[in-house]
């Protein structure tokens, strides 16, 4: 069976941002206090805690601008925070219902017809799928109602 791993955000890049660096609209992320309720930090993939500070960006988990570069909102701790573990275990951010996954070749472009709504206990399973396909390079985890990046998926 072919193996996965769920990969968090760069922590240079989450680093940057929580020191006073600028997101991908060269705007300063906006301050919150958390009140413990659905603010999943993408760089520790655990949700931020009640009375924890966050930050609210926007995000292009992409190297270069292009067509398919999606920029959108994601969470993040405030503070410094450790990276997720890249391991084949599901996120504890991954707590919905359902997520988008859709597939990405090595240029960063969408591959059209990798894009599916998924049940969140069908997540490895469309993945492996998706995997299955040469092109499918990466694989990006999106909220089924908001569209935000969540997390990428790699061949382990």
């Amino acid at each position: 069976m072919m193996q996965i791993r769920f990969t968090a955000l760069p922590t240079h890049d989450v680093l940057k941002v929580q020191q006073g660096g600028s997101d991908a609209y060269g705007q300063q992320p906006d301050r919150f206090t958390s009140n413990g309720n659905g603010v999943p930090c993408r760089h520790c993939m655990k949700m931020v805690a009640e009375g924890e500070d966050y930050l609210a960006l926007a995000w292009r988990p992409f190297t270069q601008l292009q067509p398919y570069a999606e920029t959108g909102p994601i969470f993040l701790h405030a503070e410094s925070c450790e990276r997720a573990a890249e391991t084949e275990l599901l996120p504890e951010i991954i707590d919905s219902p359902n997520y988008i996954l859709r597939g990405y070749s090595a240029d960063e472009r969408i591959i059209y017809g990798t894009g599916k709504v998924t049940p969140r206990e069908e997540i490895h399973d469309y993945a492996r799928e998706l995997f299955s396909n040469d092109a499918v390079a990466f694989i990006h985890i999106r909220s089924a109602s908001n569209n935000c990046f969540h997390c990428r998926i790699d061949r382990a």
